[in-house]
């Protein structure tokens, strides 16, 4: 049946929503099945539908004209009403909605990996808690940061790993997994989701090529090593870090946490807290005076900053064990040499030198494999250890200039 005119006429239309003026007191503009505008004093035009719901009249807002136009609003009222015909309140469905994102929000992933990032990271050395921030940062987050927990899948997991194992990062992949299915069960433990999507997501695991554990040289390969160093043009505080690894055998966490207050310059020692190592107990590192030098000189690059090997990128962060492999792989020795297969290689020289074992292990902080042993021995060895580590870089410094090196015995 046609419309009358007096119907037509109370159809909304934007000429009559743009013409309206604001008056002393907020009024209706007529309604059109229960849609209408509401135009305020200041000038403002608010959209409401009125509806009927178990004999009781309620109004819904629907957003302001113009940023929710005639049209969308004209749909905004059909679904409230399709909403009312099914008994269904549109204001309380709406809040319910409203809710639900609030709880979604409180419950994303980021969220969630910070609360057990905090949680855990007490019982971790320094350079464990920094690496586990990195791969969080660098590659769980982005994928997975804003998204609820509750809806995240187990294949998001599996694409997401099988991302890492692409670019030949396996042992990331690896890391990622344990720390995946560690912040779902936090979440579990919580009641924040039913189901861990992150259990057996070892089964989808692809295979890792066979490769060196901690590739390192050769030792009659250190000079042209030493040589490779000098040539180095990137950051200082990579070149002289892995020049301070060779020099101490220190593990590359322990080093890249160095901090200007761990030195003592007039005694020659570096003393790394129980919290930055992976024992949880102090240790006490001698500096040879090859190693002196090299902080002597980055004073002048990092000395107003908290760390010593701070990242060239980010003064307040530390370097990446990355970065120091990256640099490796740039000198010629992907592969062949990582900064933490340094260790191996020293502790294979010094062996071979005759040092006591008992030095070697203490100043690798390496705990007796004899746990008894381990317990009643507190030995430090700093004075041994001083000597041993002063001879080993008088050493390095011989191959450096291309002597002839006679390896010294220990006596």
């Amino acid at each position: 049946m046609p419309r009358t005119r007096l119907e037509v006429a109370r159809l909304l239309t934007d000429t009559l929503i743009k013409s309206a003026k604001p008056k002393a007191k907020p009024y209706p503009l007529p309604r059109e099945a229960g849609l209408f505008v509401m135009v305020y004093p200041n000038g403002s035009k608010l959209w409401r539908f009125a509806y009927t719901l178990g004999g009781r009249e309620s109004m819904l807002s629907l957003g302001d004209y113009p940023t929710v136009s005639l049209a969308q609003a004209r749909r905004a009222r059909e679904d409230a009403r399709r909403l009312v015909k099914a008994g269904i309140d549109p204001s309380a469905q709406r809040r319910a909605e409203k809710a639900a994102n609030q709880t979604a929000a409180a419950n994303t992933f980021r969220v969630w990996a910070q609360k057990w990032f905090e949680a855990k990271r007490g019982g971790w050395s320094t350079a464990s808690a920094e690496k586990a921030r990195f791969y969080l940062e660098s590659d769980l987050l982005p994928a997975l940061g804003d998204r609820p927990m509750a809806e995240i899948k187990r294949a998001d997991l599996v694409g997401l790993l099988r991302k890492l194992e692409n670019r030949g990062a396996f042992n990331a992949a690896k890391k990622c997994r344990g720390w995946l299915f560690n912040i779902f069960r936090y979440a579990l433990v919580a009641e924040v989701i039913e189901t861990n999507p992150a259990t057996d997501l070892v089964v989808m695991a692809a295979a890792a090529p066979k490769s060196r554990k901690m590739p390192h040289v050769p030792e009659r390969e250190l000079p042209a090593l030493l040589k490779a160093l000098d040539g180095y043009g990137g950051a200082p505080e990579v070149r002289c870090a892995l020049r301070m690894l060779l020099l101490t055998a220190a593990r590359p966490g322990e080093l890249r946490s160095m901090t200007w207050t761990d030195i003592d310059f007039d005694a020659a020692t570096w003393s790394v807290p129980a919290e930055r190592m992976k024992a949880r107990r102090p240790h006490v590192v001698p500096l040879p005076a090859q190693a002196i030098t090299i902080l002597e000189g980055m004073r002048a690059v990092t000395g107003t900053r908290a760390l010593v090997f701070a990242s060239p990128y980010q003064p307040r962060k530390m370097m990446s064990e990355n970065t120091l492999n990256v640099a490796l792989a740039k000198l010629g020795y992907k592969g062949r040499q990582t900064a933490h297969g340094f260790r191996h290689l020293i502790s294979t020289a010094l062996n071979e030198r005759g040092y006591n074992r008992d030095w070697i292990e203490r100043q690798l902080a390496h705990g007796d494999e004899d746990e008894i042993r381990d317990t009643y021995n507190s030995a430090q060895y700093l004075v041994q250890r001083r000597q041993m580590m002063q001879s080993w870089a008088d050493e390095l410094d011989a191959m450096h200039k291309g002597r002839r090196v006679t390896p010294l015995r220990a006596a």
